[in-house]
């Protein structure tokens, strides 16, 4: 009977922290603002940036030296090809450049005087290309096409020069990338903006909401008020509020965003509900553990809005995993977002099951054990510093 009335006390106690963390968020308008605005908003614009997701007819400028007719045959198959079309034509580089800054082209195809000279010798022939790095689309579309080409007539040239077949008895072949067939860079980016606005939404608001807290409790995380319930019942308390909203916030970026802006979805939904749950936990205790180091409420738009980009990076996406310093390898063990990019990835765009994803799967849960733990301890220091002040 005691034991019961201790759970039924817990629970009571819980759904109350509930409550009152649920208000503090709606009647607080920045967090506000973090937890549902910024997730519905963010999606929406990173989808209509990038939702062209490849680029057609790039315009270039040609500046020929050498005027001959290999150089005229690679220049037309530059302008046949879907991406890239040849705009115009300099006398020199200079000249080129100046209509680059104009914005009339974004990148300039020079071909050297040598250029059939060294090719007839049997002498690979080098050509040169400037890119305007403003847009990565522009860059990508102009630099495969160029490369594409350059290979296709580099192996038409051996053929005739050094084999006795001839190229149609040689085997064609046709570039496919894997799990994501038009190379569109939403495709590409878009699933790790989700994951990543998740934990940074998350962050930022947990943060200011402790902020707050403790401006108004004359340096304390929390209030006397709060103390006579208990750790675990603060703690589970405040991260059941969060997640309540977070459930919905998760259906909306990791479902119905990329189903509007098409975006290739191989996952199963039970899959994704049951990865979701322990990175959306991570995530939480994971905000709440620096939330406890946070000391007025404008720090964290100060010190954490500018990790986004550093998560990003470190999560494997944007470079390679391999190729990532091992110091930085081992920090992004430390975030959620690490794992969570990397697991989203697999379900969504390569159609992994639970299985496949094992490694991430349980380094979140284990990320969840720790952070919550170390939670705990936090506001254990916080209870006792709170008892400490009154007897003083």
């Amino acid at each position: 009977m005691k034991l019961l009335n201790t759970i039924e006390k817990g629970i009571s106690d819980c759904f109350a922290i509930w409550k009152r963390e649920l208000w503090s968020i709606y009647k607080d308008v920045g967090v506000f603002i973090f937890f549902i605005i910024v997730p519905i908003v963010y999606p929406i614009m990173y989808g209509m940036i990038y939702n062209t997701e490849s680029i057609h007819e790039v315009p270039i400028i040609v500046v020929d030296e050498s005027h001959s007719p290999l150089a005229r045959k690679f220049i037309r198959q530059i302008d046949a090809s879907p991406d890239v079309h040849v705009f115009a034509y300099a006398s020199s580089l200079e000249d080129a450049r100046e209509r680059i800054n104009r914005k009339e082209a974004y990148a300039i195809l020079l071909i050297p005087s040598d250029f059939s000279y060294k090719i007839n010798r049997g002498e690979q022939a080098v050509i040169a290309l400037y890119s305007d790095m403003a847009s990565i689309l522009f860059y990508e579309a102009v630099f495969m096409t160029t490369t594409e080409i350059s290979i296709e007539m580099g192996y038409e040239i051996l053929v005739k020069t050094n084999d006795p077949i001839t190229p149609d008895a040689l085997l064609s072949y046709e570039y496919v990338p894997f799990y994501n067939p038009q190379s569109g860079f939403a495709s590409f980016l878009l699933p790790a903006i989700l994951i990543l606005v998740i934990q940074q939404t998350l962050l930022l608001g947990i943060s200011m909401l402790c902020g707050t807290a403790r401006e108004r409790n004359n340096g304390h995380l929390i209030s006397r008020e709060n103390t006579v319930t208990g750790i675990l019942r603060i703690v589970v308390g405040k991260a059941l509020a969060y997640l309540t909203i977070y459930i919905f916030t998760c259906f909306w970026a990791l479902v119905i965003v990329p189903n509007l802006f098409k975006i290739p979805q191989l996952a199963q939904f039970n899959t994704l509900l049951l990865f979701a749950l322990p990175y959306l936990l991570s995530c939480i205790f994971f905000a709440m553990t620096i939330a406890g180091f946070i000391r007025s409420r404008e720090t964290p738009m100060m010190v954490l809005v500018f990790t986004s980009l550093i998560f990003l990076f470190i999560s494997g996406i944007s470079w390679p995993l391999p190729a990532i310093p091992a110091f930085w390898k081992y920090v992004g063990y430390l975030i959620p977002s690490s794992f969570g990019i990397q697991g989203f990835v697999k379900i969504n765009s390569m159609g992994a099951d639970l299985w496949e994803i094992a490694f991430e799967y349980r380094m979140l849960w284990l990320q969840t054990g720790i952070y919550f733990v170390i939670t705990c301890f936090i506001y254990y220091y916080q209870i006792t510093r709170v008892f400490k002040s009154e007897k003083q």
